[in-house]
């Protein structure tokens, strides 16, 4: 299995983190924790499915998924090929009128987005492409083909930096002080750009930390003064939401 990044070029920079070209020759399973951003992908061959509730469901060759607050399954099929892009946190308000939390916890089609002609041809374009500079160059004229002149919101922008300066651990009253603003107007500016609430966002990137610090082998007990849980059954209890595993359980698997 292959999964190479590339950086994008320089004005999408601003509202892309990276692209990802994989590819796996074998029928694969895996998970896919909660990230900080949408993520939207073009499979140009294989197919891929959503392992729910003890059954498999046939995802389109095409999606776009908002941010959710807990693990996702899935399983592709052999000789699979994906190109995924990784919106920054604000980056996909830049190219869709869609308010990003329509699609919390949920995974659409591109085509209820964008203009469908547009994106049939990029998945025709795709599906004849030899190498990955040539799949990066047609998601990034389609990109720049979509982009919308949209002011950016800098207290969000603000408020997303406080955040991971703090490691999640921020207080939304505190953010609410240090950005001079009301929570009622916060809170809707945040959820229509970001894509979740402050506190949800937070949350996510708190979990993100703690993989983090569980990779350089820390003790549980250190883990949670550091991010300040409550307790220690109440850390365990949301990382099983977010991983799907019990702390000792992911420790053992990294």
């Amino acid at each position: 299995m292959r999964f190479d990044k590339y950086l994008p070029s320089d004005p999408l920079k601003p509202y892309i983190k990276y692209f990802v070209v994989s590819e796996n020759a074998m029928e694969n399973q895996y998970k896919v924790f909660p990230s900080t951003g949408l993520v939207m992908g073009f499979q140009y061959k294989g197919k891929l499915t959503n392992l729910k509730d003890y059954s498999e469901i046939a995802l389109s060759s095409a999606g776009i998924t908002g941010i959710s607050d807990g693990y996702k399954i899935f399983k592709n099929s052999a000789d699979t090929g994906t190109v995924l892009v990784y919106f920054t946190e604000t980056g996909y308000t830049h190219f869709a009128s869609h308010p990003a939390n329509e699609l919390f916890n949920l995974s659409i089609s591109p085509e209820d987005v964008f203009c469908k002609n547009s994106v049939i041809e990029v998945k025709d374009k795709l599906g004849i492409a030899n190498t990955d500079k040539e799949r990066i160059k047609i998601i990034e004229q389609f990109l720049v083909s979509q982009q919308q002149d949209i002011v950016i919101d800098k207290l969000i922008i603000e408020a997303i930096r406080l955040i991971y300066e703090t490691n999640g651990t921020i207080r939304i009253k505190e953010l609410l002080k240090n950005l001079f603003i009301s929570q009622s107007a916060f809170e809707k500016r945040f959820r229509k750009v970001v894509g979740t609430t402050a506190k949800k966002f937070a949350s996510i990137v708190r979990f993100n930390a703690v993989i983090d610090n569980l990779k350089e082998t820390k003790l549980l007990t250190e883990v949670c003064y550091q991010r300040n849980f409550f307790d220690q059954a109440h850390f365990i209890k949301d990382f099983k939401k977010f991983t799907g595993e019990t702390p000792e359980n992911f420790k053992r698997l990294l």
